[in-house]
């Protein structure tokens, strides 16, 4: 259960970091809009070129951190069939209590 509390710990630093990435960029990409906005010529392509590259590395952020999501999930599906073949008899008790708990709430509403 550690490993599992390890990994949850990782993607929950993953996400962290990936919504820090997105505002920035996003800020980054809104204040160069507006800057472009007022500007003419050179100047205003020059920024919205900036805007678009930073958009592009959000988009790229975003990418990234879907395919690290897929990994932690794949890692956690792993580690949690491990911790079922190793303790089944525990499993099969978790199993039964969230069955029984679910009942009764089904049944009391």
């Amino acid at each position: 259960m550690k490993h599992q509390e390890s990994i949850a710990d990782e993607v929950k630093a993953v996400q962290e970091k990936l919504i820090s990435s997105v505002k920035g960029s996003l800020n980054d990409a809104e204040a160069l809009l507006r800057e472009a906005a007022g500007a003419t010529g050179d100047r205003a392509d020059e920024l919205r070129a900036q805007a678009m590259k930073s958009l592009r590395q959000t988009r790229e952020a975003l990418n990234d951190a879907q395919d690290e999501a897929l990994a932690q999930g794949r890692r956690v599906a792993r580690a949690t069939d491990h911790y079922v073949h190793d303790n089944p008899w525990q499993a099969i008790g978790v199993a039964g209590l969230v069955g029984l708990l679910l009942g009764v709430l089904l049944t009391r509403r």
